[in-house]
């Protein structure tokens, strides 16, 4: 458990609250996995009160909102430097396999994948907007690229289920990923 000795005093309290919170649900998401994440956890690793954590973040949603978009804006930052210059399908190949290596880097991210899958990191997966708009953002794609069927971002979220899967089920090395990727899905974006 984290000191609750006056640690807001002297900084900027909500940037404080929020950073501290977000370190300790990430670490639990890291050390426990995604169903660890829980008011109560999130309070005692972070060494504050529930009021304190509602009143900077909310409830368990918009912490692992946090902890996913804070974690979500790194992974961007490395894609984003993989594919300056880069355009078409090549982008969508360097976009993909740099999003696998980064969230293979980071703790909280690796920890969905490296442990036993559940239905609650499934649906939170399934149903984060933030993913598709991230992906189509870095990919190049969005709804000028929807296509006949009229699904807004359909491509973004092809090339989310592609990382997912590459990381639920990865390769034998990262050399078999990119000839997987570079056979099966960077013909679709040619």
């Amino acid at each position: 458990m984290t000191d609750r000795s006056d640690w807001l005093t002297g900084t900027p309290r909500h940037d404080a609250a929020t950073d501290r919170i977000l370190t300790a649900a990430a670490a639990l998401m890291a050390e426990h996995g995604f169903d660890a994440v829980t008011v109560d956890a999130v309070v005692a690793r972070a060494g504050c009160s529930r009021a304190t954590l509602y009143r900077h973040l909310g409830g368990r949603q918009a912490i692992l909102d946090g902890v996913i978009t804070r974690a979500a804006a790194d992974v961007a930052r490395r894609v984003a430097a993989a594919i300056e210059g880069v355009d078409g399908a090549d982008r969508v190949v360097e976009a993909i396999l740099t999003s696998v290596r980064a969230i293979r880097a980071d703790p909280a991210l690796n920890a969905w994948f490296a442990g036993p899958r559940t239905r609650s990191v499934d649906d939170y997966l399934a149903t984060s907007a933030h993913l598709g708009a991230l992906s189509a953002t870095l990919t190049g794609l969005g709804p000028a690229d929807e296509g006949a069927l009229g699904v807004a971002d359909l491509g973004a979220q092809w090339t989310v289920r592609v990382v997912l899967a590459l990381l639920t089920w990865p390769l034998a090395d990262a050399d078999a990923e990119r000839h997987l990727v570079c056979r099966f899905v960077a013909p679709a974006f040619a």
